[in-house]
């Protein structure tokens, strides 16, 4: 099975982003968009692994993301977020339980990005539109491939943030 953890976007997020999606088209940018559905954000890619059980997802404390300018690497191009350091906290501490428990996963430089087009020719002029999501879980995923792209399936979610932990 090929896994990776990640942040499902909110319907208000898959919104704005998928606004920015139609900056793109509007403008002609071509390529491969990715369908509202397959909006993540990837926090951990594991590829390749046999037991899904096996991962473990820490709890997440809430905490919010903003959508904040956007970029490419090569032809692919991505929205990114507004510096989180709660989100950076929460990235280091499942790649420390990852590795704990010996859960191959890449360990490229965290770069928070949410991929909204692929194969793109052309270099697009956005607006970036408002938008804020509260992250209160992550999601281990499968992807397979379809006849029409990646099909990303949720396995599971993490736990929900017990308040009475917090310590102020």
């Amino acid at each position: 099975m090929r896994l990776f953890i990640a942040i499902p976007m909110s319907g208000e997020m898959k919104d704005a982003l998928g606004r920015m999606q139609r900056q793109m088209r509007d403008q002609r940018i071509a390529g491969r968009f990715t369908p509202p559905e397959n909006l993540h954000l990837t926090l951990a890619f594991i590829g390749e692994y046999p037991n899904p059980d096996a991962v473990f997802l820490p709890r997440v404390k809430p905490f919010a993301i903003e959508l904040d300018g956007f970029g490419s690497f090569g032809d692919l191009w991505w929205a990114g977020l507004k510096p989180c350091p709660p989100l950076r906290r929460y990235v280091l501490a499942l790649r420390h339980a990852l590795a704990y428990d010996n859960i191959p996963f890449d360990r490229k430089k965290f770069s928070p990005h949410i991929t909204l087009l692929r194969g793109g020719v052309g270099v697009p002029a956005l607006t970036v539109p408002r938008a804020e999501m509260v992250v209160d879980h992550v999601s281990l995923m499968r992807s397979d491939r379809g006849k029409r792209g990646m099909i990303y399936t949720e396995l599971r979610a993490s736990e929900p943030w017990d308040p009475a932990w917090d310590d102020g």
